[in-house]
């Protein structure tokens, strides 16, 4: 539901860091503080809320972008960089690196109870379950790990006709009956070791045992490392549409161990790249134009590209998330793109396209009918194009979908409100967006005729 005052925006919340929050973290020496007022907001974007159209815009300006050769090269791999998600009292830090899953008290520091639930698949369990299981454990013996082992793939779409989140809600029973026999209890803790489909289920999972326990993430993918893993955002799929079942539960802490994507597919860490173009799009400008001289060396997997583009894109997420937790305005503007893509992922079958791939072509989509109303210069259009295509991204849907396949599911996202569809689309200059309903209904009709089929 779209908010009803600019008051959602929490235009005085202070972004920092509170000495509290220095106190919980002494040993790390990398801190990135968030803006600390809306002035200093101004320094990455300008918010503004329109209340009787409740709509939504983000507006561009000049933001520094660091140079990533000093940012990550200059300073020991074992020492984590910390993004603080400010949220109060359930404020919790973001640790990227290399190597920090051989760093024990990373993860214990966030551990309350004496039992941990590590919820994993047959793909990563191999790699990193072993090494996940020692950093919880060394020294510190009065720890039990318990874990849960999904199948990873295709196994998730024929196990049942119906399938959610790429994993049946008999999967997930799973997680609940591991915990059920292994008797945790409400001091326990929920591992999400994976991608965002593990994470997304196993905070879901964590939100609903026993109305409640701890959960931490360490997402093994660029899609969960610089998205899904962030903000607290849980749930799974429902045949009629994505996340539409779900919760907004936030984990103690995000641990991105960057050492995981040396094992990550071609096509996954492609996928992932889709949602770090979204945010320079959206609203950092010159993390945009950074990505268009650095996209040869994240394609390569350059590590220090890799290092600023994760770190960069949870700042854009954490400030965000501190601002519009559950998503009444502003937040809604990080899926860009999304409202098409899942329409993809829907109507063309969950698990034919990764995520990343249906949001670039989601992207484009949005693009072209940000262009078709006026609203962007058709520069701006081939440099989105160009850009996906440096990542190997599609930048067309599947052949099959057609338009009514694209408004049934559009019709029941979750940005419909009072029977209008709501969407993110760019307006003015690089790295401005708006969330809104006051659009021409026939640029969309335009729109999906060019991508579909009648």
């Amino acid at each position: 539901m779209a908010a009803s005052s600019s008051s959602s925006l929490c235009p005085n919340r202070a972004l920092s860091v509170s000495s509290s929050s220095r106190s919980r973290h002494p040993q790390l020496t990398s801190l990135l503080r968030l803006p600390a007022s809306t002035s200093s907001i101004s320094s990455a974007s300008r918010i503004s809320f329109d209340s009787r159209k409740r709509n939504f815009a983000v507006r561009a300006s000049a933001a520094p972008v660091m140079d990533h050769s000093t940012s990550a090269s200059s300073s020991s791999p074992a020492v984590p960089t910390l993004v603080e998600v400010d949220l109060g009292n359930r404020s919790y830090p973001i640790y990227i690196g290399s190597g920090l899953l051989n760093q024990p008290d990373l993860l214990q520091r966030h551990v309350h109870g004496k039992q941990v639930l590590v919820v994993t698949n047959t793909t990563i369990a191999p790699l990193y379950l072993d090494k996940t299981i020692w950093a919880l454990t060394e020294g510190n013996p009065n720890v039990k790990v318990e874990s849960v082992i999904l199948p990873d793939g295709e196994k998730f779409k024929n196990m049942v006709g119906v399938m959610l989140s790429f994993v049946p809600w008999e999967t997930l029973m799973k997680v609940f009956d591991k915990a059920i026999e292994t008797r945790m209890d409400r001091r326990c803790t929920f591992v999400a070791l994976g991608g965002g489909v593990i994470g997304d289920m196993c905070g879901y999972a964590a939100a609903s045992y026993l109305r409640g326990v701890n959960f931490i993430q360490i997402p093994t993918t660029v899609m969960a490392q610089v998205d899904s893993s962030v903000g607290g955002k849980t749930g799974i799929n429902h045949p009629l549409g994505k996340n539409l079942i779900g919760a907004f539960y936030q984990p103690q802490c995000v641990l991105v161990d960057t050492d995981t994507l040396n094992t990550l597919p071609d096509r996954e860490l492609a996928s992932g790249l889709a949602e770090v173009i979204k945010y320079g799009l959206i609203r950092d400008a010159s993390f945009f134009e950074w990505q268009e001289k650095n996209m040869a060396a994240l394609m390569a997997r350059d590590q220090d590209a890799f290092a600023y583009a994760i770190k960069r894109s949870c700042e854009n997420k954490a400030e965000v998330v501190s601002l519009d937790e559950k998503e009444s305005g502003l937040r809604a503007t990080l899926n860009l793109g999304h409202t098409f893509g899942h329409a993809i992922e829907t109507g063309f079958g969950y698990g034919q396209w990764l995520h990343g791939e249906a949001v670039a072509a989601g992207t484009v989509m949005a693009v072209d009918m940000s262009y078709r109303l006026g609203w962007i210069e058709d520069s701006l259009v081939k440099r989105v194009h160009k850009i996906l295509q440096q990542a190997k991204l599609p930048t067309s849907p599947p052949e099959t979908m057609t338009v009514d396949m694209f408004k049934s599911v559009m019709a029941v996202d979750k940005k419909v409100a009072d029977g209008l569809l709501r969407l993110i689309l760019l307006k003015g200059p690089l790295g401005s967006c708006v969330f809104t309903g006051d659009y021409d209904r026939q640029a969309l009709e335009d729109t999906l005729r060019a991508f579909s089929k009648l």
